[in-house]
């Protein structure tokens, strides 16, 4: 059929927001039964963003085992994690449920009980305990007036009482039992740190009641942070540490010191964003699957622990955020750990792949998509900034002659984050448009090494702001987009980002803020504990460099922003709260800046409503046609 010709930002996309949003799916966390079976997680906005526990059995069966209103979220650290446990027989699983953060009991038949009724507290990384009757659990206890408190837990899985085992510590996480229940490994650390800077490997004993008798810190510091402990079949105890600022697989010596355990390309690890994600674990044989991140993209390796030597499975993943394995079959989620995209299953064995769901399956035909190319960019001080770009893809249509498409720079949060190239719903909703996109891994970003990611150290609203106007700027002067037409879109720490590139810079002609932080001196008072203190990493400490705080605020330059910015918040978001996007639109309003603000109530950090990300990409995209000066054709 012909194509039409149309302006580019204009056209006429399959996926429309309706589509997008009710059909979104996220694929969390998986585990094995001993059947076969696998359980994971998928987060449904159709069910006003619901987390289900699905059951996948070896036929290929699939059964939902949490009926409504159940949804299995914990909200431990407010970015929460891994929210349930399958019993090694499957006869029972236990899970956090999402709207009291309590832990639940579902048995084999289908009955739910709840177990613990603690108010205060949440719980997160479940670990059952089989010979003490227990569920081992990081708790986080909440009481008005006082600073949240966090510790390890022990809980009776016949009362459901909550006894303390290990506390002290600001932060604990990465709870791992040894196969015969007497040790306990677990990840600690304390403010100002976060995980990814300083978090410290400590190994324990329990006694036959589960009491710690004995522990010390075996690995990590804040030069040197460990990452994922994990027992072998055999009580080996295994675990990353960054050495030369790189995550590397580690095991314990004779005499209980760190020692190398594998030879492998990469960096076998990321940020801690997410409780108990898990980049490796043991095959049947008693090997190891592994996944590796380069310049910003995945690898999945497989490891002989005996001699440390590595082979490579696979490269064409761009993104694996989370891996689950049994005997010689790994299942891999393609995408940020606990919002995956696609689950994968792939047979060591054999080397054959197969995907068993999918988010996008049906959405797009395959001429629509289009696909990520890695790029890279001079920015200031000469150094080099990454990224991802996506031109315009749909088969229908094409520009004019001679036309450039516009472009959206999206700024991913974090800021100790990363881009990844695989499937994002929001990149075809825009390039199915006729838009252009560039995913800006800007110095501070994971995937690329300690020394890259620290880059950032005292340098958040200046050096990312650097790396998204020189990608805009590379790409413009390439004549690959409209120079006349960039847009900048982020959310978190990217909304913050946005605000400063259009505050300090005369580069983009529009921004899109998603629940983005505008005073930085609001949020060192107002924030969760979990990045309480990280804006002493990014900025320096508060209030001893208030200086900086006001300067990189940009609700204290307003005057600067001349271009229009549209605000999108949810009402229940305790990382950034809301207070601070009504103060900024209604500022910018007051001079004389077109400020559109939308608030979501019942949403959170981050959205999760169908009917939400419904009307926010109607918006959005409304919003960008006008302000860009893109005439609308057809339907949108």
């Amino acid at each position: 059929m012909p194509m039409h010709i149309a302006a580019h930002g204009t056209w006429s996309s399959p996926l429309s927001p309706a589509v997008l949003a009710r059909g979104s799916l996220r694929y969390g966390f998986s585990s094995f039964g001993a059947s076969g079976a696998l359980y994971f997680s998928e987060l449904r906005a159709a069910e006003q963003g619901r987390s289900v526990i699905v059951r996948l059995d070896a036929s290929g069966r699939s059964e939902d085992l949490l009926p409504a209103p159940y949804s299995a979220r914990t909200r431990v650290y407010e970015y929460g994690g891994r929210s349930f446990l399958v019993r090694a027989d499957e006869s029972l699983i236990w899970f956090v449920n999402g709207a009291d953060q309590q832990i639940y009991e579902r048995a084999d038949n289908g009955v739910i009980r709840q177990l613990t009724a603690a108010e205060e507290l949440r719980f997160a990384e479940l670990t059952h305990d089989a010979a003490r009757g227990c569920l081992l659990a990081l708790a986080e206890r909440h009481v008005a007036g006082q600073e949240v408190e966090h510790f390890i837990a022990a809980i009776d899985l016949a009362s459901g009482e909550v006894q303390r085992l290990l506390f002290g510590r600001d932060f604990y996480a990465s709870l791992a039992l040894s196969p015969d229940g007497s040790q306990l490994a677990y990840l600690a650390w304390s403010h100002p740190h976060l995980p990814w800077d300083a978090a410290e490997l400590h190994l324990c004993s329990l006694d036959e009641n589960g009491t710690v008798v004995e522990g010390c810190q075996v690995a990590g510091s804040p030069t040197a942070s460990a990452l994922q402990p994990t027992w072998s079949p055999t009580g080996q105890l295994y675990f990353a540490l960054e050495v030369e600022g790189l995550w590397t697989l580690h095991t314990l010596d004779a005499q209980g010191a760190p020692r190398p355990a594998a030879a492998i390309s990469g960096e076998l690890g990321a940020p801690l964003w997410q409780l108990g994600a898990q980049l490796w674990d043991f095959l049947g044989d008693g090997s190891l699957a592994a996944v590796s991140f380069e310049q910003g993209q995945s690898r999945l390796y497989h490891i002989d622990p005996a001699d440390g030597t590595s082979r490579l499975l696979s490269s064409e993943y761009p993104y694996i955020g989370q891996l689950s394995t049994q005997g010689q079959q790994i299942v891999f989620s393609l995408g940020w750990a606990g919002a995956g995209s696609e689950l994968v299953r792939f047979d060591v064995s054999t080397g054959r792949a197969q995907s068993l769901r999918c988010a996008h399956t049906g959405l797009l035909d395959d001429a629509d998509i289009s696909r990520a190319e890695p790029i890279s960019y001079e920015t200031s001080h000469g150094e080099t900034a990454h990224g991802f770009f996506y031109p315009p893809q749909n088969h229908a249509y094409t520009a004019p002659a001679g036309a450039k498409p516009p472009l959206i720079v999206l700024v991913h949060g974090g800021p100790t984050a990363g881009a990844a190239a695989t499937w994002s719903a929001t990149v075809q909703y825009f390039t199915t448009r006729g838009f252009a996109v560039l995913d800006v891994n800007y110095r501070g970003s994971s995937g690329f090494g300690r020394a890259y990611r620290d880059r950032l150290r005292g340098e958040w609203g200046v050096l990312d702001v650097d790396d998204c106007v020189a990608g805009a700027r590379h790409l413009a002067a390439e004549g690959r987009v409209d120079p006349a037409r960039l847009a900048i879109r982020g959310g978190s720490a990217g909304g913050y980002t946005v605000l400063q590139a259009l505050a300090e810079h005369d580069v983009f002609a529009a921004g899109s803020c998603h629940y983005g932080i505008s005073d930085l001196e609001a949020l060192a008072r107002d924030t969760h504990k979990f990045e309480s203190r990280y804006d002493r990493f990014l900025i320096g400490p508060y209030p001893e460099r208030r200086d900086l705080f006001m300067a990189r605020s940009p609700i204290h330059y307003v005057e600067r922003i001349q271009k229009p910015v549209i605000f999108f918040q949810g009402l229940e978001d305790r990382v950034v709260p809301a207070d601070q996007t009504e103060r900024m639109a209604s500022v910018l309003r007051a001079h004389g800046i077109e400020a559109e603000y939308h608030a979501y109530a019942g949403e959170q950090h981050g959205f999760r409503k169908a009917e939400t990300i419904e009307h926010m990409l109607n918006t959005e995209l409304n919003f960008l046609q006008r302000v860009l000066g893109l005439v609308k054709e057809g339907k949108l």
